[in-house]
């Protein structure tokens, strides 16, 4: 499908913060610190808009979240940090780098196989030290045991680190504790991770699957 031509809205968008930056007393009060609960709602109103189906609904979220960039470039330019300009043209040359068999000669064939070269490219210009190097703590919990597992799996593709996490089922190679709260929340949290594990291996997102069976349920 031919891509349409974008940017008058872009860029008058760019303009409309701006001038609301210089002539709104609240959003020139605002810093990026004070923006992020915003930025946490929004993201989350347009994952409901997905999840609803609400196409309507999904582009005036997009919207909203997209304001969010903008107002976050535009405290930045003021700060002389960064621009907008910056910021699409730095995800341009990510998505250039990260895609050579697209925009170079690299040769790669399937979704799988795609996402292993960007995952390759990615762990090289990272150069981390840990698994959980660049994973945000807040995460929502099957959302970073998914992370983790999917970094241990890379580490070790004969599937070696699961000698440290047992995947039975209602059992644990920790010791029980004296306290039976304890010892349930251990035994709750393995039985979820192995859940985690079983939805990768089946190419099913947990996190999804989670909020589409409590959609259900309501």
């Amino acid at each position: 499908m031919p891509v349409e031509p974008v940017g008058d809205s872009l860029v008058e968008l760019v303009e409309v913060m701006a001038r609301l930056r210089a002539e709104c007393d609240w959003k020139a009060a605002q810093t990026h610190r004070s923006l992020a609960r915003y930025l946490l709602e929004e993201a989350h109103e347009t994952l409901e808009a997905i999840d609803t189906g609400d196409l309507s609904h999904l582009r005036e979220e997009l919207g909203d979240l997209l304001l969010q960039v903008y107002f976050h470039a535009e405290i930045a330019r003021e700060a002389g940090e960064f621009t907008i300009d910056d910021v699409a043209a730095g995800i341009v040359a990510k998505l250039k780098r990260r895609n050579p068999h697209v925009y170079g000669d690299a040769s790669a064939s399937g979704a799988a196989s795609v996402n292993e070269l960007w995952e390759s490219i990615k762990a090289a210009e990272k150069q981390r030290t840990s698994v959980t190097d660049g994973l945000p703590p807040t995460l929502p919990a099957l959302l970073y045991a998914d992370k983790v597992l999917d970094r241990l799996a890379r580490e070790s593709p004969t599937g070696q680190f699961w000698s440290e996490i047992d995947r039975r089922p209602g059992t644990s190679g920790a010791a029980e504790s004296a306290d039976p709260s304890v010892s349930a929340s251990s035994g709750i949290g393995d039985r979820l991770l192995a859940l985690v594990a079983e939805a990768r291996e089946s190419g099913v997102d947990p996190e999804q699957a989670l909020r589409d069976a409590v959609r259900r349920l309501l």
